[in-house]
């Protein structure tokens, strides 16, 4: 009898666990077949967000250096301090303006190899959260700085390139301490922009050339001063083993302006302007253009 008792214990004991394992695995089943919430990764932040620095409004060029040969279209042949190599001195030495006319290249000075040097005003907003517009009267044309990534996909080549920006935020020290600063709005930095695949241009307007193979590296900088004016600097190099025996450096100034008042759109001129005498309404004691 006793055996008999034990035995159906055991039995029943091994019935209950057969049930309770059944229904574990049912509640398993039941929990994985659940939808499970992903867990969702925060979205980076845009570029209009990042910002180092503010270069949004109006801005006009100075033209502090380089007078001559900004301020005149430069004679022909005159590629003074280009480190041209013999193709690009045989280019410069055919430069032909009217040729450029007529095969409707007449903004071949104002692409982004050239366009910074010419006296011209900058108007420069967000096209949207990662897209920085600078729009410039002289030549009327417009560059875009995409922080997104290159837009290049094949076709033709445009003046003004494929764009890729980024915001650099330079480590500052104080005396003795140590790094402080990062990547915050207000705290300063550069704007750093790489433009390839440009349309074929002129470094200068009087037919220095760059290429289809050119790779132009700018530096953007927003210099602010209590009780000053605002200014962007900017230096730029441009490298094109087409035609240059070395990369050719530069450095351009632009002042801000309180708004686009004296905002003056107009087409790209090839020789204009031709000489001293036709230069108008430059205020010769800082440069500014009028």
């Amino acid at each position: 009898m006793m055996r008999s008792r034990i035995l159906i214990s055991r039995k029943k004991a091994c019935a209950l666990g057969a049930q309770s394992l059944l229904l574990l695995l049912l509640l398993v089943g039941t929990v994985a077949s659940q939808p499970q919430s992903a867990s969702v990764a925060p979205s980076p932040a845009s570029a209009k967000a990042r910002a180092v620095t503010d270069m949004t409004g109006y801005w006009v060029s100075l033209v502090d250096e380089d007078w001559v040969w900004r301020m005149m279209t430069p004679a022909k042949g005159d590629y003074t301090s280009v480190p041209l190599n013999g193709e690009g001195k045989r280019v410069t030495n055919a430069w032909d303006p009217a040729k450029d006319e007529a095969d409707g290249n007449e903004c071949r000075a104002y692409g982004a190899g050239g366009i910074m040097r010419i006296p011209e005003r900058l108007h420069i907003t967000w096209l949207d959260d990662n897209t920085l517009e600078m729009d410039i009267d002289a030549g009327m044309q417009k560059r875009l700085f995409h922080f997104d990534g290159s837009k290049w996909r094949d076709g033709e080549p445009q003046w003004q390139g494929d764009s890729v920006a980024t915001w650099e935020k330079q480590i500052q020290r104080r005396s003795n301490g140590s790094p402080f600063g990062g990547p915050e709005p207000g705290k300063g930095g550069n704007l750093h922009v790489i433009t390839t695949h440009m349309r074929p241009g002129y470094i200068e307007k009087n037919g220095i050339p760059y290429s289809g193979n050119a790779v132009l590296n700018e530096h953007f900088r927003v210099i602010e001063m209590d009780g000053a004016p605002t200014y962007l600097v900017l230096t730029s190099v441009i490298q094109d083993p087409t035609y240059l025996t070395d990369t050719f450096a530069l450095s351009s100034q632009f002042k801000r302006e309180p708004d686009g008042s004296r905002w003056d759109p107009t087409p790209c001129r090839p020789l204009w302007p031709l000489s001293l005498h036709t230069v108008l309404g430059r205020n010769r004691s800082t440069g500014e253009i009028q």
